[in-house]
């Protein structure tokens, strides 16, 4: 009786061990950070430039997956894929068909209406529940940067930045767009993905004055370009309450 006790115990403890254990890393070539948040922990892979793998409760979630940056047909399928907008290095359909499964749920802003079938519009300003996770359409948008003609490289409505709502935890991803009012306007930001390629987002003091008006804990400069980020580390060194990461993010 003793000895099937004693397996009893050792069974159980085991149980318990695989009951806590954490989905494996994936096997990929990417940077990878993991964030405590509400809801358990989030794994971020950085795949590049606008580009990022998410993972949290078994669920993989894709922002703006690029095909010229890796091959994504051996990576995870997609439960969740939000596409800040219309432009190629962002609406990749090409990408999207090697992770897009029948079920994936697939976000985009009303500038990609009409561009991929079987998407939900989520316009400037709306919400929508995926994945028990709140979603919040943010604008983005260039106020300062024009093009030759004088339009703006990225016209208000036709871009989605997007919080996701993790349980508490708040997760800013801005899409191409400035420090416009609406994103300053934001509270309680536990991340935040900040665009920096000059001319067609924001120089490093406007992601500085952006992340001073809304305070991330964690600050992350994607989409950076040819920009230095060590810019925007020296403009907030100041900051002590904000943590700038900097990630190959180009």
């Amino acid at each position: 009786m003793v000895h099937r006790m004693l397996q009893f115990a050792v069974l159980g403890v085991s149980m318990a061990q695989v009951a806590v254990a954490g989905p494996a890393e994936l096997d990929t070539p990417f940077a990878r950070d993991v964030i405590e948040t509400s809801r358990g922990e989030l794994e971020i892979y950085f795949i590049g430039h606008a580009s990022l793998l998410m993972r949290l409760d078994e669920h993989v979630i894709y922002v703006d997956p690029l095909g010229r940056l890796a091959d994504f047909e051996p990576l995870p399928k997609a439960d969740l894929v939000l596409i800040t907008h219309y432009h190629g290095d962002h609406l990749d359909l090409a990408a999207l068909s090697k992770i897009r499964k029948e079920e994936t749920q697939v976000i985009v802003s009303a500038g990609c209406e009409g561009r991929l079938e079987g998407a939900i519009v989520l316009r400037n300003g709306e919400t929508r529940v995926a994945l028990g996770l709140g979603i919040e359409a943010i604008p983005a948008y260039n106020l300062v940067h024009l093009r030759e003609d004088g339009e703006p490289y990225h016209l208000k409505g036709e871009g989605n930045g997007y919080v996701v709502e993790i349980g508490t935890t708040r997760v800013y991803i801005a899409g191409d767009t400035e420090n416009v009012p609406e994103m300053k306007a934001l509270k309680n930001i536990a991340v935040a993905f900040l665009p920096m390629n000059l001319p067609y987002t924001m120089t490093p003091e406007m992601v500085a004055d952006a992340a001073r008006a809304m305070r991330p804990g964690i600050l992350y400069p994607y989409h950076y370009g040819d920009t230095d980020p060590a810019q925007l580390v020296a403009l907030l060194k100041d900051a002590k309450d904000i943590e700038v990461r900097i990630r190959p993010m180009r």
